[in-house]
């Protein structure tokens, strides 16, 4: 019997909000993880680098989980050197967490850009793939990604208890519509962003005056 799987969510968190943190809580729930790493990415390879740096990132995502069951700051990827590349964060929880199924938090834009990623085929191999899709949205049946869909997915939890790595499960949830560009701009503009994030996040935003 293999140990509860871990999830992971990564991303840039420039910064953390509300819409995050509902997603990890409802996997986190819904699958019966042992939990979720949020896991911020120090210098992502596919984008800018934030504007704001990765210790105020993670700091904000601390701020965000402190207190919650089940949710995990994580900052292996402030401790390494190079670009964050999501297979590398794998390899590493994997050697952590041995015993434990390993399960990836994507959204579907994500999920249909992963041939841009560095290994990517090496990812389904450390980690099972949640795909994360709004009501109403599905993956284009022409995109090169159907058939790696059609091959790895599974339609119940099952398999991802029971197996390390390997499967796709998609899942639906309804999405808080919220960005962290629309954070940003609002701090920027000088009004107030309360309840999109959490009010230790803003407690940070204001004592660094972050995206004046």
């Amino acid at each position: 019997m293999t140990a509860r799987p871990v999830g992971m969510l990564g991303g840039t968190f420039n910064p953390i909000h509300h819409g995050h943190l509902r997603l990890a809580l409802e996997l986190y729930e819904r699958l019966s993880f042992a939990q979720v790493h949020l896991v911020p990415a120090a210098n992502p390879p596919h984008r800018e680098k934030p504007t704001v740096g990765a210790e105020l990132r993670f700091a904000m995502v601390q701020a965000a989980v402190a207190g919650v069951s089940g949710l995990i700051a994580d900052d292996r990827e402030l401790k390494r050197q190079g670009f964050s590349y999501t297979v590398d964060t794998l390899r590493s929880l994997r050697n952590e967490y041995p015993n434990n199924p390993l399960c990836l938090i994507l959204g579907m834009d994500a999920f249909i850009g992963l041939p841009t990623w560095q290994a990517w085929e090496s990812i389904i191999e450390l980690a099972h793939l949640v795909v994360v899709r709004r009501p109403g949205t599905l993956l284009p049946m022409s995109h090169r990604m159907h058939d790696f869909l059609v091959t790895h997915q599974v339609n119940n939890t099952v398999d991802i208890h029971t197996r390390l790595a390997g499967k796709i499960l998609v899942e639906e949830i309804p999405a808080l519509t919220i960005s962290a560009t629309q954070i940003r701009t609002l701090v920027a503009q000088g009004r107030d962003p309360s309840y999109l994030i959490p009010l230790p996040v803003l407690e940070i935003i204001q004592q660094y005056q972050l995206y004046r």
